[in-house]
């Protein structure tokens, strides 16, 4: 099943789900490998195709990936705020707060999600120039969006982390990915989601982000 929505709807109501994840109802693995087949047809730098989608449902591994999600999310460090960063996460009234009870609830079960998702790449960008990163995730963030709209289109929740980045060579170990050749993008879980009545998010306005000709 698909839900009705037309491709403005699916690109504006796609959100990262934490909250309204089922966390009682499998993801059938047919699903699945329809938002992955979707997905590879993105586009790639060179064609080369370098894509790869390790999906974990088996419960034990499961509760093993879930704990190393748990402990790289302790260990992160993200970049400090600027005060224009600080008024963006701001413009709406309490979204930001959203935003951390959400992953607060996302922690507390993510042993109870049905689902993982952990888009790699051939290749890794450590120390790399900004033009090879930028060839290197430009062909993995297209694909990996790609299977988000496709998940959402068949009432399938996402939310993209980055929480693999601390423990990435533990988790690579754990999934058995060669570290040194492929690069873990992100981790995302997925679940259906508790109803499908998603609304577009409140942004700052297009004024503040469009640059006409010039900066």
């Amino acid at each position: 099943m698909t839900l009705d929505l037309t491709p403005d709807e699916l690109l504006s109501t796609t959100r990262a789900v934490r909250k309204r994840l089922d966390l009682d109802r499998p993801v059938p693995r047919r699903l699945i490998e329809e938002c992955i087949d979707l997905a590879t047809q993105a586009p790639t730098g060179r064609n080369r195709q370098r894509w790869h989608f390790i999906v974990v449902t088996e419960p034990r591994l499961r509760r093993k990936v879930g704990d190393i999600f748990l402990r790289a999310l302790a260990a992160a460090e993200g970049q400090p705020l600027n005060e224009h960063d600080i008024r963006r996460m701001n413009h709406a009234p309490r979204s930001t707060q959203g935003v951390f009870d959400g992953l607060r609830h996302l922690t507390d079960n993510i042993q109870r999600v049905p689902a993982f998702v952990i888009p790699a790449i051939e290749g890794r960008t450590d120390h790399a120039s900004a033009a090879v990163q930028s060839g290197t995730w430009g062909s993995i963030l297209p694909a990996t969006w790609s299977f988000m709209l496709a998940a959402r289109a068949r009432g399938l929740g996402t939310t993209w982390t980055t929480a693999q980045g601390p423990l990435e060579h533990e988790l690579a170990a754990t999934l058995g990915v060669p570290y040194n050749k492929v690069m873990l993008a992100a981790f995302i879980p997925l679940a259906y989601t508790i109803g499908t009545d998603f609304k577009p998010a409140p942004r700052i306005p297009r004024d503040q982000v469009l640059h006409w000709e010039r900066w």
